[in-house]
């Protein structure tokens, strides 16, 4: 019986789990590069998918963003966008430009937030620009949290500058001061996380010209300094000057951190010199760096010796004096160490202590994330020189592995390749409960790496174990996909993508499936596969693991190929299995059989939530400019069970008639029932058959006389649906052989609803057989015994004969074994065997009975004489006279019987005799065969006969359905000059 299956064919599609026919585009700007990631996320009780756009502009700015779209039925959807360009750290001279926010998108179910990241957020230090990176952590109402930036280091500018300009009546001109104070000012780094300068003037008394954080800019603090009259004073009170600068001006917008560096212009020894040694030793206790500038306009103008005020200027320098201390003739003199002054304020931004090159000033932190419970990781791929570092940042603080952590896997002499380390970030779970990072380097030694290792928040990093590439340029570790594939918490295999592998000319991709031992060990087991098209794909372009598909408890993986199909890409899905992850792809949706305009399907992934609640997960998949929601389709088991009324088929037992012929009507019961993992609506199942594979068929069905009969059975989760259907069983030659039922089942829509696992059978065969009217049931047991005799005289009865008395024959027959043995003689002409066979035992299947002879023998007839069985013969072989005969076809009655005459016309040849008994399957029958035995005698003319030997004998052969047991009964007929000796 056949409930017939539908293959499911749609376009350019595999069809399987996920629905090709019901999906939502959700379109976006292609500037803005929407869909570059997504992630189902759910807040405040609602499902959403996360849409990045690291190309999105905020005014002038192309910051990126994230847009919020709902995950509905719908058809249109509106997205929203966060706004979260916002992002910045105080007191950073920032710079948001191209950044790239939504490059990165990483949800945090636990608390319903997420972190976006922009890897290549700036800031400027000095004269340079840091690309340090920035993340931003988005908690459950859309709001930002917390801005995450490890990599981010306070410049070497981040200082609090304040000025204590001498105004006495002593200097003159002041606009020289004034000036030089602007030209100064111009030199300084003003701005947020950079330079703040504050001036105080004083003479006699103090004044605060401006504060610390009166002005962000260069420009705004040059024009307050313009403004700057001198305040005059008969006295000249340094100490008292400095000492107001120490305890209000860096007090006034001072910052916690910004190094505080004092700035002392003075043209004369001060008036308060006892006061100056309190007050530089309180100046150092608060890490005050002192720079002293002595204008010596007024000593050379009257020709005092300005020894002692060099003096009293040094002690006021901080130490050495050689970088602090200056001195100038005049105050037009000034504006000649403007530039000196500047250079040892500040140091050369960027560079290591030893100057060798870059620390994380280039780290782009953040071009990948990874959350996990107790902080977030980001890969720093320019870090160290791009070599690349894994940062991690926690609520205590940052976690920063030092360089030389990494030198064991990324010796200095490959500095200059750029590694990438940090190009992605994940982590497993060890059998032990252990949690343990994995960090991709695409660009290491040109054909990549993956490092396995530990990072304790102290910042010790211990690298367990490395996975290298294959080849060159394949970009190997750029996507990696711990697979936890029974959801046990342990993770047992890694996914390690090189989407650039080139196979057969073409940029095909690669993703290589590692096993992870309980040592926590990845041992390499094989590659997905995928289309054989010969076209580029980037395959592992993007990864993602989702929960079970199809209902065998085990986790599956969709692959993304964003280049296949000239750059409309595709994504695979692949099966997981309690062996392993399954490397041949289930399906393969491809961009092209959902809309002629998407491209780049396939570069990012995400597949977590329930959309449409049906119980299964729903899957989205980023394009360039559009982010794309597919549905899931329902994975069911049909389960078969057929039983039959009664449970063989009794042909002794012929109870109804059809077509004019008696026969054995039957019935079948066929129940079907819907295994799914969710609740289903009914759904119809197609056709029911009975295929029997021969003419004229054993079985027909009722209604229609014909093998074939359509059934729609309507199915139910957990229910069961049957159908009886009738059918009878006709006449036939061959009970040894069940009837074969299949059952193929398959689902009547393609369009929509569930669709049959794969990995479930949908043929099913059952045997119905024939009764065999045995009492054993199982096997009959036969006993069939052959007798026979021919209609001449033997040897004795010849011999008996008076006129024969003399001949030689009779006066050697002592010397002959036995009398059985018939003699011809010369003018006969037919030969005469009369041959009863009967089965004293059960019903003897496949009884046969094989007669041959040679051709000085003419077979004449076959008379069946006194039976209750038929017998039917036929020529099998005419060149070698031999013929097969049928005996009750196709069985042989218990206690039945069958008797026949064979007439031959007589020659000088052997008759043979071959009886032979077939059995039904499975069964063991014996068969007792009364038959004689003769040997070759010597012809008898005036000789001796010698070696003639009669011997009657009784056997008990063995057979079964592999074995043919024939039984030789020869007949000799023997010429001599008038008289013949035939055995018998």
């Amino acid at each position: 019986m056949l409930i017939q299956c539908s293959v499911c064919v749609l376009g350019m599609q595999h069809c399987f789990n996920f629905d090709t026919k019901k999906y939502k585009i959700i379109e976006g700007s292609k500037e803005a590069q929407f869909g570059y990631t997504v992630q189902q996320h759910e807040a405040g009780g609602q499902k959403w998918l996360l849409v990045g756009a690291p190309f999105e502009t905020s005014g002038q700015h192309q910051t990126g963003d994230v847009y919020k779209c709902p995950m509905n039925m719908r058809a249109k959807t509106n997205c929203t966008r966060l706004n979260l360009g916002k992002v910045s750290l105080n007191n950073v001279s920032e710079r948001k430009d191209k950044m790239r926010l939504g490059m990165t998108l990483t949800s945090n179910p636990t608390d319903h937030s997420f972190v976006t990241c922009g890897p290549l957020w700036s800031y400027e230090c000095g004269s340079s620009y840091y690309s340090t990176g920035i993340c931003s952590r988005v908690n459950e109402g859309f709001k930002f949290s917390r801005t995450i930036a490890p990599a981010f280091q306070r410049c070497e500018t981040y200082m609090d500058i304040v000025i204590v300009l001498d105004g006495s009546n002593s200097i003159y001109p002041w606009y020289e001061v004034r000036d030089f104070l602007v030209n100064i000012l111009q030199k300084f780094y003003i701005g947020p996380g950079q330079i703040q300068v504050g001036v105080v003037q004083y003479g006699s008394r103090v004044v605060h010209e401006f504060a610390l954080n009166d002005f962000r800019t260069v420009e705004e603090v040059v024009e307050a300094a313009k403004t700057i009259d001198q305040r005059g004073g008969e006295e000249t009170r340094t100490a008292l000057g400095i000492s107001v600068a120490r305890t209000e001006g860096f007090k006034r917008g001072g910052r916690k951190g910004a190094k505080k560096v004092m700035l002392v212009i003075t043209d004369g020894e001060s008036h308060d010199s006892p006061d100056l040694q309190k007050v530089m030793e309180d100046c150092n206790a608060d890490n005050i760096t002192t720079y002293a500038i002595a204008v010596l306009g007024y000593y050379n103008r009257r020709g005092i010796n300005p020894e002692a005020f060099l003096k009293e200027i040094k002690y006021i320098a901080s130490d050495p004096d050689e970088k602090h201390f200056f001195n100038v003739t005049d105050e037009s003199a000034l504006k000649d160490i403007v530039d000196a002054l500047g250079e040892r304020i500040f140091s050369l931004e960027g560079m290591n202590p030893n100057g060798t090159g870059f620390g994380l000033q280039m780290s782009q932190a953040g071009f990948s994330s990874h959350i996990v419970e107790d902080g977030i990781l980001v890969g720093a791929v320019g870090a160290y020189d791009w070599n690349g570092a894994v940062l991690k940042e926690t609520r205590h603080g940052k976690v920063i592995p030092s360089k030389s952590s990494y030198l064991e896997e990324f010796p200095e002499e490959l500095k200059n390749h750029g590694a990438y380390l940090g190009y992605t970030v994940n982590s497993v779970v060890s059998a032990k409960g252990k949690r343990i990072y994995l960090s991709g380097a695409p660009r290491f030694n040109h054909t990549g790496k993956v490092i396995v290792f530990i990072l304790k928040n102290n910042g010790n990093l211990t690298i367990l174990q490395s996975l290298k590439g294959y080849q060159i340029g394949s970009y190997y570790g750029s996507e990696l996909a711990p697979l936890d594939i029974d959801g046990d918490g342990v993770t047992d295999y890694l996914l390690v993508a090189a989407p650039m592998f080139f196979s057969k000319g073409w940029e095909r991709g690669n993703v290589y499936i590692y096993k992870m031992t309980k040592r926590t060990l990845f041992i390499l087991e094989g590659s997905l596969e995928i289309s054989d098209q010969n076209q580029n794909s980037r395959f592992g372009s993007a990864m993602a693991v989702i929960p079970d598909m199809n209902g065998d408890a085990y986790r599956e993986v969709v692959v993304g190929a964003p280049l296949e199909d000239n750059h409309q890409g595709a994504i695979y899905l692949f099966y997981g299995q309690l062996s392993g992850i399954q490397p041949k792809y289930r399906q393969r949706i491809s961009a092209a059989g959902l809309s002629a305009g998407l491209q780049y399907f396939g570069r990012s992934i995400h597949g977590m939530m329930d959309v449409n609640e049906d119980g299964l997960v729903d899957l989205a998949v980023g394009a360039f400019g559009a982010a794309v929601l597919i549905w899931s389709r329902s994975v069911v088991r049909i389960q078969t069970k057929i039983t039959f009324e009664p449970e063989k088929i009794n042909t002794f037992n012929k109870d109804c008639r059809r077509g004019g012929k008696d026969v054995t009507c039957m019935s079948s019961i066929v129940c079907l029932g819907l295994d799914a993992r969710t609740p289903l609506q009914s759904h119809r199942v197609g056709t029911v058959l009975i295929d029997e594979r021969r003419y004229p068929p054993r079985a027909s069905l009722n209604d229609n006389d014909r093998q074939q009969q359509t059934r729609n059975l309507t199915l139910w989760r957990k229910e069961e649906s049957c159908e009886n259907i009738q059918f009878y069983a006709q006449e036939t030659t061959d009970y040894g052989h069940p009837i074969v039922f299949v059952v193929e089942v398959g689902l009547q829509s393609l369009d929509e609803g569930p669709v049959l696992d794969h990995s479930w059978p949908t043929t099913f065969r059952t045997e119905l057989p024939f009764w065999n009217g045995c009492e054993g049931d199982e096997s009959c047991v036969p006993d069939l015994v052959l007798q026979s005799h021919t209609d001449l005289l033997d040897i004795r009865q010849f011999c008996e004969l008076r006129e024969r008395a003399m001949w030689a024959l009779c006066r050697h027959q002592g010397t002959l074994v036995g009398s059985t043995e018939g003699v011809v003689e010369s003018s006969r002409r037919r030969l005469v065997v009369d041959a009863r066979l009967d089965n004293r035992g059960e019903n003897a299947y496949g009884t046969t009975l094989n007669i041959s002879h040679s051709n000085n023998l003419l077979f004449s007839s076959l008379i069946v004489k006194d039976s209750d069985a038929q017998i039917e013969c036929r020529a099998e072989d005419r060149e070698r006279n031999e013929r097969i005969c049928n005996v009750s076809s196709p069985f042989m009655r218990s206690l039945a019987q069958v008797a026949h005459l064979i007439h031959s016309v007589t020659g000088s040849c052997p008759f043979s005799l071959f009886p032979s008994l077939r059995g039904l399957a499975n069964s063991r029958s014996y068969a007792r065969l009364c038959h004689t035995y003769c040997y070759p005698a010597s012809r008898l003319k005036n000789e001796v006969i010698s070696d003639v030997s009669v011997k009657e004998q009784v056997m008990e052969i063995p057979f079964s359905i592999t074995m043919l047991q024939v039984i030789n009964m020869l007949f000799m007929v023997i010429f001599s000059s008038e008289t013949v000796v035939a055995p018998v």
